[in-house]
């Protein structure tokens, strides 16, 4: 595998070099350069084997449907046939995110004072075909996810407790909670950069970039 990598996030918004996104984007080197480097942490880095690859972009394609971002989701899905993964599971990760979908964040907090912030959702729990298809890993990493994104009020001892009973060490528990922060992230500026790409005003543009720079740090 080549060393050398365009960057993500204008892979997955097609960005033109030159094109006025381009220049958008260069406006904020730092914020541009961190997030690119957040991006080959998390996908290309050789030292993430509590953490597969394969489980890497099946998270990563989970997520990216979640947030209904399928130019985002088409990425993460030929990096997951590229890092080795069958066509079943592929499509199993895309049953799961079609059978999960829904809109958040909602939940139970734990604290007592929190209480009267509670909201109801969806509990998304894999079926047995989707079980059978993924692995106990894998599914577990899923289910994990979707707390995370929709239900992170809800994060538990019991929680991680489950991931650590499906073959999930300590440290792969952390890099799969890193990777769904920075893919929610990621997917932030994918979305605000692809509004914006339709002729910003150079005061949008301002804007955009400032608020960007302020998630990133």
């Amino acid at each position: 595998m080549s060393n050398t990598f365009t960057d993500a996030v204008d892979d997955i918004l097609g960005v033109i070099p030159g094109s006025p996104l381009d220049q958008l984007r260069r406006r904020r080197p730092v914020t541009r350069d961190n997030t690119q480097a957040s991006y080959l942490a998390l996908f290309r880095s050789g030292q993430l084997d509590d953490a597969g690859a394969s489980e890497r972009y099946a998270v990563a394609l989970f997520v990216a449907l979640l947030h209904d971002n399928h130019a985002a989701a088409d990425f993460y899905s030929a990096g997951l046939v590229q890092a080795g993964a069958s066509p079943a599971v592929t499509s199993a990760v895309r049953d799961a995110a079609q059978s999960a979908a829904t809109e958040g964040p909602y939940g139970t907090y734990r604290e007592p004072g929190l209480q009267g912030e509670n909201k109801p959702g969806l509990q998304w729990v894999a079926g047995q075909e989707l079980r059978d298809a993924l692995g106990p890993r894998l599914t577990a990493a899923l289910e994990h996810t979707h707390l995370l994104v929709f239900r992170p009020r809800e994060a538990s001892p019991a929680a991680l407790q489950t991931l650590l009973s499906a073959g999930w060490t300590t440290t792969g528990i952390v890099t799969l909670s890193q990777l769904v922060a920075f893919l929610s992230y990621q997917l932030r500026i994918i979305t605000g950069l692809g509004l914006l790409n339709a002729q910003p005003t150079a005061e949008e543009a301002e804007l955009a970039e400032a608020q960007n720079e302020r998630i990133y740090s």
